[in-house]
């Protein structure tokens, strides 16, 4: 009777370990479950943050203003050049017009991978008549103002913010992020992001000068 008494207790305890073995696994794997979980939506909400903060396509108030359709549209201006993408926006007859004095459309057009912050007709409008037509007649001058809106690279809105060297010479500064940037603190990007077949375009409310 002895015997078989301690025979039936071995059983229960080695049961009772077993129970108590299966439970620690249980939560041993829910526990994996769970930082797993927390792992993916961290990663989900840092993705989302970046969607963002990056955006994909063009972004400004400004964009409004470009043609839907045709060679000047974002469709039609992103098979062309850039200096032959800005002759076919209306946003940008000023600047084309620039560009023609300064004799600068074939160096433009030949570059690879350049950003240009481009002024608006609104932004040349700014500077008075007269000391605009000086500018245009002044080819040196022109040029460098113009060569001063272009930089290396062509910079993604993430990429952006940041001191950069002109091909003037001169640095800008760029702030901001997501779909704000102003440009040496004076020219704020109205239309941003716009694709031509060899630069990236930021469209923007005022004419920049080189320091």
């Amino acid at each position: 009777m002895s015997t078989r008494m301690l025979n039936r207790a071995g059983a229960l305890a080695m049961a009772a370990g077993f129970a108590i073995a299966l439970s620690a696994c249980g939560s041993d794997d829910s526990g994996s479950e769970d930082t797993a979980d927390d792992a993916m939506s961290t990663e989900e909400t840092m993705a989302e943050s970046s969607a963002e903060m990056a955006p994909a396509g063009e972004f400004g108030a400004a964009c409004s203003a470009v043609p839907a359709d045709g060679e000047g549209s974002f469709t039609g201006m992103a098979d062309d050049p850039v200096a032959t993408a800005a002759s076919n926006n209306p946003v940008l007859s000023t600047l084309v017009t620039a560009v023609g004095e300064a004799d600068l459309v074939d160096t433009l057009n030949s570059a690879e991978d350049i950003t240009v912050f481009a002024p608006t007709n609104d932004a040349f409008a700014k500077i008075p008549e007269a000391d605009l037509n000086a500018v245009l007649a002044d080819q040196e001058m022109l040029t460098s103002i113009l060569t001063y809106h272009v930089v290396a690279g062509e910079l993604a809105p993430d990429a952006l913010a940041g001191e950069h060297t002109t091909l003037q010479g001169g640095t800008l500064t760029v702030e901001g992020s997501g779909e704000d940037f102003t440009v040496n603190g004076e020219a704020a990007v109205v239309c941003g992001n716009v694709q031509t077949a060899n630069a990236t375009v930021y469209i923007i409310d005022t004419v920049l000068m080189p320091a």
